[in-house]
């Protein structure tokens, strides 16, 4: 089974509208169909190469280490604290109809968790953590029940992934909710067990989902399987569960606007700015 639909957005409508919100609130995900423009989808590509093989460069330096180690050995990549490697990746963290979503679902005064990118061309090696739930300290298991939603997590396919079993985003709807984890044989499944979809669609497909949806990366049986996927994520204003907050730049930091100086904590600043979340 692999979802392929959900309540999808419309030129003339607010989003989130009442339909998405109890779709989200009771499923723990939601899946935004074309909600990229293929140009756009196409340029953030680019971009991503081009930010893979400048950091495959034996001079590549960064002023401060990334939080988690990049896997650059290939053909399978993943990378991690993209929003000084090139604007676009600037410009699409605080991308007006996603912010849309974030502040209306989640939280009005969003900041970054963290941002990386997963780039796949072949099953070999593919990176994938198993099925897990997302959150430090094992996936926040100490706040059950239930694990409440403090991470708004959002991935952008810019291949095509309109197929399933090629890596394809994993869930299990409403599992946000649940009292119980999964059994652990099928925890183990290398398939699907039931009640499991997989996310399809084309590129500059859109997706997001609660930190407590249990989600892996699904099979890859496609011999001509792609998976590309951007991810941000946002936190609280009153959190701070990932380094990458810290890890830019000074320049960079300098660099930013007023409005996206918000969506950092005010520490990371000199002279640090007064937050009250």
């Amino acid at each position: 089974m692999y979802e392929t639909s959900s309540p999808t957005k419309t030129a003339t409508s607010e989003h989130p509208t009442a339909a998405e919100r109890f779709f989200f609130d009771n499923n723990g995900y939601l899946v935004l169909p074309s909600f990229l423009a293929p140009d756009h989808a196409r340029v953030l590509l680019e971009a991503l190469d081009r930010a893979i093989a400048r950091r495959r460069d034996p001079s590549y330096r960064r002023e401060h280490p990334t939080a988690f180690k990049d896997r650059l050995e290939g053909p399978n990549y993943r990378i991690f604290h993209l929003l000084d490697d090139d604007p676009l990746f600037l410009d699409l963290l605080d991308y007006a109809p996603m912010m849309a979503y974030v502040r209306g679902l989640f939280n009005d005064m969003p900041h970054i968790h963290g941002c990386d990118a997963i780039y796949e061309v072949t099953s070999a090696n593919h990176h994938g953590l198993g099925w897990h739930i997302d959150g430090i300290q094992n996936g926040f298991r100490n706040l059950k029940p239930h694990i409440p939603f403090l991470q708004f997590k959002i991935g952008y396919y810019l291949s095509d992934m309109s197929e399933p079993n090629q890596g394809n985003l994993t869930l299990v709807p409403g599992s946000h909710k649940a009292l119980f984890e999964p059994d652990s044989k099928d925890l183990k499944n290398p398939g699907l067990f039931p009640g499991a979809v997989q996310v399809c669609g084309g590129p500059g497909t859109a997706f997001f989902f609660h930190n407590a949806v249990w989600h892996t990366g699904g099979p890859w049986t496609r011999p001509d399987g792609k998976r590309i996927v951007l991810y941000y994520a946002f936190e609280h204003p009153w959190m701070l569960a990932c380094a990458e907050q810290w890890r830019y730049p000074k320049g960079f930091y300098a660099s930013l606007s007023s409005e996206r100086r918000k969506l950092f904590h005010g520490f990371v600043f000199d002279p640090p700015e007064y937050r009250w979340g």
